[in-house]
């Protein structure tokens, strides 16, 4: 890398593709700010995986036993009709594959282990935001909501589903976001049903109720199917829940202590599954990385290994190019087909968690009812498709964080 082009970087959001983008730049010498609307690093947060290319991502971080610790080791998923019979129980990796080195933890236990590999040598505006972002011929000018102003060589916005700056620079949400057909709530609850180390997936036409019981902790997540968005409604917690107390109101199994705790619930989370479908993630000196570029959604289970791939990807092309604009290629060529084929995969059978008609819930669950071992792989999975480049040699080893590998 050029010591003096492009050395300087902000970075739009501390969740997982914007730090671990920070270490990847810090490690390959750049200069990392990063800006985050919360007060501080975000904690909990239903359980995530971390699956094939990915997992070789935090082993170069060195990161690896550090997440295996905090590993949720789910014994079974047992799926449910309507009147909460069983259908069929089976374990983890007979229904969505995957190899025994993949890893499943809290969001909030990665994110919080690569923010401990990464606060001593980055900077860190917790609290603030962007508010305008002018660029020209020798770098972006950074107005922030704080007040505060600079300049900064490139602009990465790593800040989810629904990016400030990709809207400030791209344009319009309703440009790149493709709505599938379902919106959801997540939130936790009292863990009162003697669950632990398993999910329990509730289902009738249109309409999933999973309870995910890691250790004492119980997550819940309601799931329905709608024609329309229900973007009205996406600020307004009160309409939300109405929303989903409409739908489940006929609803059995544990659906109605489900209703009640959700009411109550002070971590309520709603939102619409999509995906982020865009031509290019890049413009001038503003480039895009994870969700905020190409958020796979929820039923790919690949929203998190996305964002670790692309963050390493992204650094390795800035590292190897003087110019950003060759990087910000380059990085795009790495990493589209990788994307394309996971975001696939809700046409692939993810999707059918959730049938949204009594036929489709039938065939699903005469399917699971078959599916006792895992399906022999007759090609390569698209959550093993990327083959990473070797990590650059770092150009100042003082600046190296002491995780790194």
């Amino acid at each position: 890398m050029n010591d003096t082009t492009n050395r300087t970087i902000l970075i739009c959001g501390a969740g997982i593709a914007g730090m671990t983008s920070a270490y990847w730049l810090h490690r390959n010498g750049f200069e990392v700010t990063v800006v985050e609307k919360a007060s501080a690093p975000r904690a909990g947060g239903y359980p995530i995986d971390v699956r094939g290319t990915a997992v070789e991502v935090v082993r170069r971080m060195g990161i690896l036993p550090q997440l295996r610790e905090r590993h949720i080791d789910t014994r079974r998923i047992t799926f449910l009709d309507p009147e909460g019979a069983t259908v069929a129980a089976l374990a983890p990796h007979t229904v969505a594959g995957g190899a025994q080195q993949d890893l499943e933890l809290a969001r909030g236990d990665l994110n919080g282990v690569v923010y401990s590999t990464i606060r001593d040598h980055t900077e860190f505006r917790f609290g603030d935001s962007i508010a305008v972002l002018h660029e020209h011929e020798h770098g972006v000018d950074v107005t922030f909501e704080g007040g505060t102003r600079r300049t900064f060589d490139i602009v990465i916005g790593a800040d989810g589903l629904h990016s400030r700056t990709r809207r400030s620079v791209f344009g319009p949400e309703a440009r790149f976001h493709h709505y599938l057909g379902y919106c959801f709530a997540g939130f936790t609850m009292p863990n009162t049903f003697g669950l632990r180390d398993e999910v329990a997936l509730w289902s009738s036409p249109g309409r999933g109720a999973a309870l995910y019981a890691v250790g004492d902790r119980l997550h819940a997540l309601l799931t329905c199917t709608r024609a329309e968005p229900p973007f009205d409604i996406v600020h307004d917690l009160g309409a939300q829940r109405d929303l989903v107390a409409a739908v489940f109101a006929d609803a059995g199994w544990r659906v109605p202590d489900m209703l009640t705790a959700m009411r109550a619930a002070d971590d309520l989370f709603f939102d619409v599954v999509s995906q982020i479908r865009m031509p290019r993630w890049a413009s001038g000196r503003v480039v895009l990385v994870g969700d905020a570029a190409s958020a796979p959604s929820f039923l790919t289970g690949q929203g998190t290994s996305l964002a670790l791939a692309g963050a390493y990807l992204l650094a390795d092309s800035l590292a190897a190019h003087r110019e950003h604009t060759a990087a910000f290629a380059a990085y795009e060529q790495a990493m589209r087909e990788f994307v394309t084929a996971n975001q696939a995969l809700v046409g692939e059978g993810s999707a059918a968690l959730f049938p949204a008609t009594e036929q489709a819930l039938e065939q699903r669950n005469n399917r699971l009812r078959r599916l006792t071992t895992a399906p022999a792989a007759t090609e390569q999975p698209a959550h093993s498709a990327l083959k990473l480049p070797a990590p650059h040699r770092v150009i100042d080893a003082a600046r190296t964080p002491k995780a790194a590998s």
